[in-house]
């Protein structure tokens, strides 16, 4: 593993943690929420320049970095340009992947900030190729966040 994967790595550890933190029952503490949200700023910001040397790479740091952002409370005034970046990156790669968990996770990622419906279809229909077999838990995982998203767009929809 080269050094920008171990980072990358790194970043969707921490991000994936900070977004499920407290899902398992125990309690969140203030003291490691603002620790875990500094950090994963903190990484994403270290990565937002890097680039993949390949196509997957790419799009899981692209992932990563949608993740981490997503996944903070932290803005230093530039985060929705840094979002805005990162998503018109996915687009150039997205067409590259062949149908996978990986561009799965990224087609959802991108329709929980850009809410277009194309992105949940295609998403959908690579999840539908899963059936008839058991699944991982990132399946579980990705799966169970486009329904999320799909079912609750607050705060990115108007309320009436």
């Amino acid at each position: 593993m080269n050094y920008l994967e171990s980072e990358i790595s790194a970043l969707y550890a921490s991000a994936h943690e900070l977004c499920y933190l407290g899902m398992d029952g125990r309690p969140i503490y203030s003291d490691q929420f603002t620790r875990l949200n500094r950090d994963v700023f903190s990484q994403a910001n270290a990565l937002y320049d890097k680039h993949g040397d390949s196509d997957e790479e790419e799009a899981r740091l692209c992932l990563s970095l949608l993740m981490g952002y997503n996944a903070t409370l932290y803005n230093n005034g530039d985060k929705e340009e840094r979002i805005q970046h990162i998503l018109d990156r996915c687009w150039d790669v997205l067409e590259h992947l062949p149908a996978s968990l990986l561009k799965v996770q990224l087609l959802v990622y991108c329709y929980g900030e850009v809410f277009d419906e194309e992105l949940a279809r295609e998403a959908q229909a690579i999840i539908d190729t899963w059936q008839d077999r058991e699944l991982s838990e990132e399946e579980h995982e990705v799966m169970e966040r486009l329904k999320d998203v799909q079912e609750n767009p607050y705060p990115w929809s108007e309320v009436e």
